[in-house]
């Protein structure tokens, strides 16, 4: 992607973010208001940072073989600066009150009152700052009978519900192949954040932010959620089926699956033409989404002895000349070389200060007049310290009576 010109910058130049945040959720946040222009400064232990420097393999090496970390902590720290600081010791704590007093806004993911033991919680720097914007990031939020409990992604996955309707019908409960908890939990953060920023902007006040895994994860449940309230009846494990369009699930071929996702009756219509099975298109069991839902079972069977005649690519060419909406499965290096996602940008290349080259995946967003840029990998550990704290001093003495 193209960086912007110095009269497109991106949307959020200008206000500054502290990173009291490790592992997923708050730096998934951290790395989307970076993207965004934002000066995101993650503040790390001195004992090795972020934990997820350590989560490997597979390691980031430079090209004079040090070790920069693990890919993990490399998919969520893009475009930041990394100072180290011990809250443990008066002068840690007085460094980041000091660059409190410069913020916009704090993310942190401690413990419900972790911080208050640091004189860092939302009460105590919003006296230094009355137009900061605190965003706590928990698994089960500040209020309530979890609050006090340690909140992981796999176990939120399988308490939100979320886990009892993926997977097969007769297999275990499933979880999603990446921690989806904290991926959303940071999207709703980076939202309630630029909300709150608006809101500072008009009114000159800042305010505490509250979010919860849980809260995130059983909220987007969808249509799963409006299911159950509406029939009363829990949603069930369907493995690739969709509980409310039929057919809309994994189909095998020849030579492998793919998928079919017919969303309305004319797209049905026109899927039975393909596999010359036009007759049932007009039987009442299969004419509507309705009735098919209600024999999903049979549309299956009919669907899939169809398809097995058909090669991937066959089948995926009828479906798109006929408008019949259809994929393939592809594996994360297919994904990759799809022409679409290259054709996207989806892939970025940022080079370190030693010239090793460092991949990883823009946010999915595309603004026409204030591009997101991406222009610095994740740092090295405490690689800004000196520079932080040399602006630290420049603004303060700048601002001295």
């Amino acid at each position: 992607m193209a960086e912007p010109s110095d009269k497109k910058q991106p949307p959020l130049k200008g206000i500054r973010v502290i990173e009291l945040a490790r592992v997923l959720a708050g730096p998934w946040a951290g790395q989307m208001l970076a993207d965004m222009g934002a000066d995101v400064i993650k503040v790390e232990s001195p004992d090795g940072g972020d934990d997820t420097r350590a989560w490997g393999p597979p390691f980031v090496e430079s090209k004079d073989g040090d070790n920069l970390s693990a890919a993990y902590y490399h998919s969520t720290n893009r475009g930041k600066r990394s100072i180290t600081v011990d809250l443990k010791t008066p002068e840690g704590r007085e460094t980041v009150r000091r660059l409190v007093k410069t913020a916009d806004v704090v993310i942190e993911n401690f413990k419900r009152g972790g911080l208050e033991k640091y004189g860092l919680d939302y009460q105590s720097l919003r006296a230094l700052n009355h137009k900061l914007i605190y965003c706590s990031i928990t698994g089960f939020g500040q209020t309530g009978p979890y609050a006090d409990f340690a909140g992981y992604d796999y176990i939120v996955q399988g308490m939100s519900g979320f886990m009892s309707i993926t997977g097969e019908p007769d297999g275990q409960p499933m979880k999603a192949g990446v921690a989806v908890a904290d991926i959303f939990t940071g999207i709703y953060s980076v939202t309630a954040i630029q909300a709150a920023l608006i809101h500072a902007m008009r009114t000159g006040q800042g305010q505490h932010i509250d979010m919860a895994l849980l809260d995130v994860q059983s909220a987007v449940l969808a249509n799963q959620n409006m299911n159950y309230l509406i029939s009363d009846k829990a949603p069930v494990r369907l493995g690739n089926a969709h509980p409310n369009i039929s057919p809309y699930e994994v189909v095998p071929t020849a030579d492998g699956f793919l998928i079919l996702a017919v969303g309305n009756d004319g797209q049905f219509r026109r899927l039975c033409k393909i596999l010359s099975i036009d007759a049932i298109a007009d039987d009442e069991r299969y004419a509507t989404n309705k009735a098919r839902v209600a024999h999903k079972v049979e549309v299956r069977q009919i669907v899939s002895t169809e398809t097995l005649k058909w090669t991937k690519r066959d089948l995926l060419t009828a479906c798109e000349t006929n408008a019949v909406p259809a994929g393939p499965i592809n594996s994360i290096e297919e994904m990759f070389a799809d022409p679409q996602v290259e054709a996207r940008g989806l892939r970025v290349d940022l080079q370190a200060a030693d010239g090793t080259v460092i991949p990883g995946v823009r946010t999915p967003i595309i603004l026409s007049e204030t591009p997101l840029h991406y222009n610095r990998p994740s740092p090295r550990l405490g690689e800004h310290q000196d520079e932080v704290l040399a602006e630290l001093n420049e603004i303060e003495r700048n601002i001295a009576p």
